[in-house]
């Protein structure tokens, strides 16, 4: 079975809790999948160039929200400068199409906690956004269209970008639920969104960010098993 890499970007000003994070995360997919499965920040000085000598032939799988310059540029280059120039990147976790299924999943679990009809419910989907890059609202804006399919309404707010989090959740209305689209439980989901949140008068529920939800380590490892598949066959992995 092919071994893989879990990517996430951590946290440079504190890399160790995020190196943490993500090797519990490896250790979980790594149960569910029964292969070999290491987690390693870009944060954390040494961590990918040890997971690339522990296994040089892994699928490495980022723990990103969006597809951008992290994903396409950075990465590449930190695993060749790894000796891993030929690595196959699979697509970032925030693109993977059961995603939304498990978004709705949580979702209709805090719904019903409430007391509240899932289809009169609203949703904040809260992400980190760009001044710079697109990547990151697209993938936001794409998953929310899907997402009002099964819900009342849908508003998303942002970290860096408008509409801000602070004025999406203002006068939201009732039956409101707060869901991060961060793929980790780093500073703005520990600060930001928080702070944001209590500027705005926000009383509804806010889950966990959906990269901790309990059915992460199941979609990792499938999304793995479908790329070994792709793989066997000759084609790209994502």
């Amino acid at each position: 079975m092919t071994p893989t890499i879990i990517v996430s970007h951590g946290q440079p000003s504190d890399p160790g809790p995020q190196q943490q994070a993500v090797e519990a995360l490896a250790d979980r997919v790594a149960q569910v999948s029964g292969r070999q499965v290491i987690g390693a920040t870009l944060a954390q000085p040494g961590a990918l160039e040890d997971a690339v000598a522990r296994a040089p032939d892994a699928l490495v799988y980022p723990m990103f929200m969006a597809a951008g310059w992290f994903t396409g540029t950075e990465l590449p280059r930190r695993l060749a400068a790894a000796g891993a120039a030929n690595a196959r990147i699979h697509a970032p976790f925030g693109l993977d199409p059961t995603l939304p299924a498990l978004c709705m999943s949580q979702i209709a679990e805090a719904a019903a906690a409430q007391g509240w009809q899932t289809s009169q419910a609203t949703l904040l989907l809260i992400a980190h956004g760009s001044q710079r890059a697109r990547g990151s609202a697209k993938g936001t804006e794409a998953m929310a269209e899907l997402l009002r399919l099964r819900l009342g309404k849908v508003v998303t707010g942002y970290i860096e970008e408008a509409p801000f989090l602070t004025d999406a959740a203002r006068d939201i209305g009732p039956q409101a639920i707060a869901l991060p689209f961060f793929a980790t439980q780093a500073e703005h989901v520990l600060e930001d969104i928080p702070q944001g949140l209590a500027e705005a008068g926000f009383d509804g529920p806010c889950l966990p960010p959906i990269g901790l939800a309990d059915g992460v380590p199941a979609l990792i490892a499938a999304a793995i098993n479908r790329a070994e598949a792709v793989i066997a066959s000759g084609q790209p992995p994502n």
